[in-house]
């Protein structure tokens, strides 16, 4: 893990001629500055944000896409994944700004957001590998070889992070280059909460008491209430900053990602509209058809089946991170739990409607929708229903629709050509060579010396 911290630091500095005896004023290039304004780090670590969801690993984990080309992708392999770019690239910029290490002086609005983003990154880290480092990472030649935290201590770390940001938060003042919500601070508070919201519901099968109150404390300091307050990326129609997807299937014209059976049989059977939005008919018989995710026999005449949608593939198309849907999904949840109060049913119908109005601008076909009996509310299979609909609702955003499908196993996965759906992602064996000793010592405390795609994490029971 020596390059990971040791590389990190050379993204900021500009080295000095400290051995010319030159007057600073000609030493310091204007256009070369040697310290990053802290906007401009919290930038940087903004523009990562899109790599969440822009990429096809996620998509084959949370089964909303199939491969049609090079199908052995999207039959889990087994091989090690890196996180190390998550570390030098937004983690360290975070980390800098929270440090003030390279930057200018910060503001309290500045340090609120990144330790909100901060909390972010490393609540995706730790829920696809389990134990990181965190604690002792990003400390640059200080430590070479940082310690594994354990997940519980993650998650009780990210908790106290994302309260500190909530009461450090000046809604009156503003953002610099605040490329999510354009300086709207009331949006960054909702955004933590929600973060913590949803984090304590992750914990609804390992730790119910600490989930509860986290719950609650994050629903009280205030959580989204709108689809205006989504935490979005929005792409340009710009080569520079457009829509991975688009570069993909419209600039480079690869056809080799298809819905997933799994997806469609969800959708299709009950008219949902917003499939008309996530894919485009078949070709050859204008019906929505889903490919059965990693099966050799399916890689055939892409015309057969229904593709990824012109919305999605836009070249602007934004990426749905946190979205007040999932709030709602969280509480209806949350009151089957007897966590809360608020009536599940009244949550359930207002998640799928601005689900509705997120993915397609209207709430047309709604009604007919609601109406169907395996979709209205029903009180015997209320978990089901809503893990169902919510999974529907985080298309494209396939981490996190893996994960909520390891804590709740609804809706039902296929076997990808036989290959069960992997429970964690395993460390890159670069790490077993430079960080021997807390390596072992990781997966030995977590799964008994393996580092496999099948050991269950801490909250996955």
């Amino acid at each position: 893990m020596n390059k990971l911290y040791i590389t990190l630091l050379a993204l900021f500095f500009v080295v000095s001629c400290d051995i010319l005896e030159f007057d600073d004023s000609i030493n310091n290039s204007p256009n070369s500055p040697s310290e990053a304004a802290a906007q401009q780090l919290l930038a940087n670590a903004m523009m990562s944000l899109s790599g969440i969801s822009s990429n096809t690993t996620g998509e084959f984990l949370g089964q909303y896409l199939s491969e049609t080309q090079y199908v052995v992708s999207s039959l889990y392999p087994s091989g090690g994944v890196s996180f190390y770019g998550w570390y030098q690239g937004p983690l360290i910029n975070l980390e800098s700004v929270l440090t003030d290490e390279f930057s200018t002086v910060t503001s309290d609005n500045q340090l609120a957001v990144a330790k909100i983003l901060k909390a972010y990154y490393f609540w995706h880290l730790t829920d696809r590998w389990g134990d990181v480092p965190y604690s002792e990472a990003l400390k640059g030649s200080e430590n070479i070889t940082p310690v594994y935290d354990t997940q519980q201590s993650i998650y009780t770390n990210l908790f106290t992070l994302l309260k500190e940001a909530d009461a450090q938060i000046d809604v009156n003042g503003t953002l610099p280059s605040d490329i999510i919500y354009s300086g709207d601070m009331s949006k960054w508070k909702k955004l933590g909460n929600t973060i913590r919201l949803l984090m304590a519901l992750r914990l609804s099968e390992v730790d119910a008491t600490t989930g509860e109150s986290e719950f609650n404390d994050a629903l009280t300091a205030g959580v989204m209430t709108s689809n205006d307050d989504n935490f979005v990326y929005q792409h340009l129609a710009d080569a520079n900053n457009q829509n991975y997807w688009h570069s993909q299937i419209e600039v480079d014209g690869r056809e080799w990602w298809a819905l997933t059976e799994t997806l469609v049989d969800l959708m299709e059977p009950y008219g949902d509209p917003r499939l008309e939005v996530y894919g485009d008919p078949a070709r050859t018989s204008g019906n929505y058809v889903g490919l059965p995710i990693g099966s050799p026999a399916a890689a055939q005449n892409t015309e057969d089946f229904s593709l990824l949608g012109a919305a999605i593939r836009e070249q602007d198309a934004p990426v749905y991170l946190v979205t007040y849907a999932q709030v709602l999904f969280a509480k209806a949840e949350a009151k089957e739990l007897n966590w809360i109060t608020e009536d599940a049913e009244t949550n359930y119908n207002e998640a799928i409607e601005q689900s509705f109005l997120q993915w397609t601008g209207s709430t047309n076909g709604l009604a007919a929708f609601m109406a169907q009996p395996d979709i209205t509310f029903n009180a015997a299979n209320a978990l089901e229903q809503i893990a169902t609909q919510r999974y529907v609702h985080l298309f494209m955003h396939g981490y996190e629709a893996w994960a909520e499908w390891r804590r709740t196993g609804f809706p039902g996965f296929a076997l990808s050509d036989g290959n069960a759906v992997p429970l964690r992602q395993s460390y890159t064996e670069t790490e077993a060579f430079n960080n021997t000793e807390n390596y072992n010592e990781a997966i030995q405390r977590q799964f008994g010396g393996s580092d496999g795609i099948y050991d269950a994490i801490w909250w996955d029971k």
